[in-house]
């Protein structure tokens, strides 16, 4: 199989590719700063999704949610209390979540600095999302309201996610992360 082709850090042709987390396009709002890696046209990842998120501490990746299909994360540096099935555990960086199909969860940045989590996820069934209501998550501000409640509209609360550079630790080869 031929290299893709890079346009602005996204493989815009299937092949394979190599890129750095510092030139892949990071989306931003208030709730998160976010790197997915998954290709447009006929680069698109359809059977996995790989991302890097970036918290700041009390944000969160997501809203509280479960899938049809798998996801697991790493956090790769901080700390973050995961909201898994309507309880909490608290990870540190090299802590890895597995979440098997329709297991509810989000992962909230906790301490004093930011938090950094790679999240790897099966693709095959785009738009099985579901967001129950939880206390728990509610409590973190990564829930839902109340049953009625539109998730799309409850990310919309956060801001439109604008195209934006990497955030600052990851601008200059060789810079440390934060302790874990």
């Amino acid at each position: 199989m031929a290299e893709a082709v890079l346009e602005s850090g996204v493989p815009v042709t299937a092949g394979w590719f190599v890129v750095s987390a510092r030139d892949a396009p990071w989306l931003h709002n208030r709730m998160r700063s976010v790197c997915r890696f998954g290709g447009e046209g006929a680069a698109h990842f359809d059977e996995l999704g790989v991302a890097l998120y970036w918290l700041q501490p009390g944000n969160s990746m997501s809203l509280y949610h479960h899938e049809a299909r798998q996801e697991d994360f790493l956090v790769l540096a901080g700390e973050c209390v995961l909201l898994i099935e309507g309880e909490e555990r608290p990870l540190e960086a090299w802590d890895f979540v597995h979440c098997p199909p329709r297991t509810a969860h989000t992962i909230v940045a906790t301490g004093d600095e930011p938090a950094l989590v790679l999240a790897v996820g099966a693709r095959k069934e785009k738009g099985t999302a579901r967001y129950p209501v939880d206390p728990v998550a509610i409590a973190h501000g990564a829930g839902v309201p109340n049953e009625s409640a539109n998730a799309q509209e409850v990310y919309a609360s956060f801001g439109e996610l604008v195209r934006g550079p990497a955030p600052d630790v990851f601008r200059g080869a060789g810079q440390e992360l934060p302790p874990g």
